[in-house]
């Protein structure tokens, strides 16, 4: 028998007005929305970079920079296991192959310095799922007193693979810094990131922020500089560009001694200078960075020392007296745009590798407006035949379906804004399948009881039989549906995820509404009327 109980009717009611609450903010304006209470989202659905327009760029890891910036940090090392733990003496050249070609002085350490050198190379998994076994992350070879380290194919695979999970997580952190919140940032493949960035009209601003490695250093300039372009660098200095000026080269000291890391930084925020009023870049140290900057800075009190960000000299002042607190600021030409950009390149920290633009997509307004309106259509079109259809087909029954198919809608909506999930043009075409899937789950339920009554049943044994018999049915079809949008997600990207989305969610509510709730609109209808027969059993036919 239908039976209402209360804890029933709390639930469906419930979870039908949390999802009509949780639905409100794309209808409301900014105003209202900010004043709603906290549990309720004040956002409404992202839309996605088809709808409202925006950036597509898909960055590579350019693998000769990462090969070099491993090949440096293997030469540190290689210097740390044979000198500074066991004090043998080699020196260290580079290969043109991009190995590391290392010299034993004294031929009778050498075997001791092969066991301490071997303990880099780290075994890597190698084949499907490491189906292959494990390989050497670096390979060692011996010829007489000299050592040849160079990193292997499955070592380099590894290394880019961890390189690019790295760079996921800062370009992450560096977005969420610029308030692009609602911007998406993918793998593809094993050595390139898309990022979309909806509602960004200039894509500069995005490859600014996505591009720079952020590697900041502060360098003693060296005592003499270049006269003339082409001059060669003393030993112990190398040559850099100013940011500014190409053409401007500066010479800076490589000792480790005259050298403080940005990675150290724990704060870069945009600000104003006191005295010029010129936007620049405030920063803060950490206790150890602080203590390496203060010891820097009042060493060398009097002489230039440059700050370098990827490379380019941004400033070098000069020291005018020490830095004991930890902090300073950043000067150059910059705009409030820059400096703002900037803190937040400093913030998140450095990419592991550099990475380059391989392909880049701008979706202006006026498209993404086309296709919302298109979206709309297609919509409203779908939603006004399927409540046609069911009024036509099943009349007072119709009524019912129709209602809990607009709660089905509803409650789509209303999740999907409390998760901020991104709605895309394919997202669109889920919640239309959504709503043809709402109904073809009532007319199973409809067109069982229609039988269970043709076959002699009472009204009330119909209806309570038909909604059991269909349940399997509806919850077989769903779930198989179910599990091809998780396929989907797992295995799609982009669009083909914004389909799986709404598909997924829409499918949860389906079996909610289109049985839960529909089997309580009846049973209200039940409870009140008492019928002895069913609005949607059509007369048998002659002869029967």
């Amino acid at each position: 028998m239908f039976r209402i109980t209360w804890g029933k009717t709390l639930i469906i009611i419930g979870a039908v007005l949390l999802g009509i609450i949780f639905a409100l903010p794309n209808v409301l304006p900014q105003q209202a929305r900010d004043s709603l209470p906290d549990f309720i989202p004040n956002k409404p659905i992202v839309l996605g970079l088809d709808l409202q327009g925006g950036a597509h760029l898909v960055w590579e890891v350019d693998r000769e920079s990462l090969r070099r910036n491993l090949l440096t940090q293997l030469k540190g090392d290689v210097r740390q296991r044979l000198w500074n733990e066991r004090k043998i003496r080699h020196t260290i050249a580079t290969g043109r192959d991009g190995s590391l070609i290392v010299t034993i002085n004294d031929p009778a350490k050498v075997e001791q310095a092969l066991d301490a050198l071997k303990e880099l190379a780290q075994p890597v998994q190698v084949g499907f799922f490491g189906a292959g076994g494990t390989a050497p992350e670096i390979e060692i070879e011996r010829d007489g007193n000299r050592l040849t380290l160079r990193y292997s194919d499955a070592g380099m695979e590894n290394r880019i693979k961890s390189a690019l999970e790295q760079a996921i997580e800062v370009i992450r952190r560096r977005l969420d810094e610029l308030n692009m919140t609602e911007a998406s940032i993918q793998q593809q493949g094993v050595d390139r990131i898309i990022v979309q960035a909806p509602g960004v009209r200039n894509p500069e601003t995005l490859k600014q922020a996505v591009g720079r490695t952020a590697r900041l250093t502060f360098q003693l300039l060296c005592d003499s500089q270049p006269e003339a372009p082409g001059d060669r660098p003393p030993p112990g200095c190398m040559a850099l560009p100013s940011e500014d000026n190409p053409n401007l080269i500066y010479w800076v000291k490589t000792s480790r001694r005259a050298t403080v890391e940005g990675a150290d930084l724990v704060d870069a925020q945009p600000a104003f200078d006191g005295q010029t009023g010129e936007p620049v870049v405030t920063f803060r140290f950490n206790q150890q960075g602080a203590l390496r900057f203060a010891r820097l800075t009042q060493a060398n009190v009097g002489k230039p020392f440059a700050i370098i960000l990827d490379g380019k000299v941004i400033s070098a002042p000069v020291i005018q007296t020490p830095i004991l607190g930890g902090s300073g600021q950043i000067t150059g030409r910059f705009t409030v745009e820059e400096t703002r950009v900037m803190s937040a390149i400093l913030r998140s920290g450095a990419l592991p590798a550099k990475l380059v633009v391989v392909e880049e997509r701008s979706v202006g307004p006026s498209l993404g407006s086309d296709s919302i309106r298109a979206g709309i259509t297609a919509s409203v079109v779908a939603l006004v035949g399927v409540l046609a259809f069911m009024l036509l087909f099943y009349g007072f029954f119709g009524v019912i379906a129709n209602i809990a198919l607009a709660a089905n809608l509803v409650m789509l909506l209303g999740i999907l804004t409390v998760f901020q999930a991104t709605l895309t043009l394919p997202g669109i075409a889920g919640i239309v399948l959504t709503l043809g899937m709402a109904v073809d789950s009532n007319v199973l339920v409809f067109e069982r009881v229609r039988e269970e009554a043709r076959a002699g049943r009472s009204a009330i044994n119909a209806l309570e039989t038909g909604f059991s018999r269909a349940f399997t049915t509806i919850l077989d079809a769903n779930i198989t549906t179910l599990i091809a949008a998780v396929v989907l997600y797992g295995l799609g990207s982009g669009p083909v995820r914004g389909f799986a989305v709404t598909l997924g969610v829409g499918i949860i509510t389906t079996v909610f509404t289109a049985y839960t709730l529909t089997r309580f609109l009846v049973a209200l209808w039940v409870w009140k009327k008492r019928p002895k027969t069913l609005p949607i059993v059509a007369a048998p036919a002659a002869g029967s």
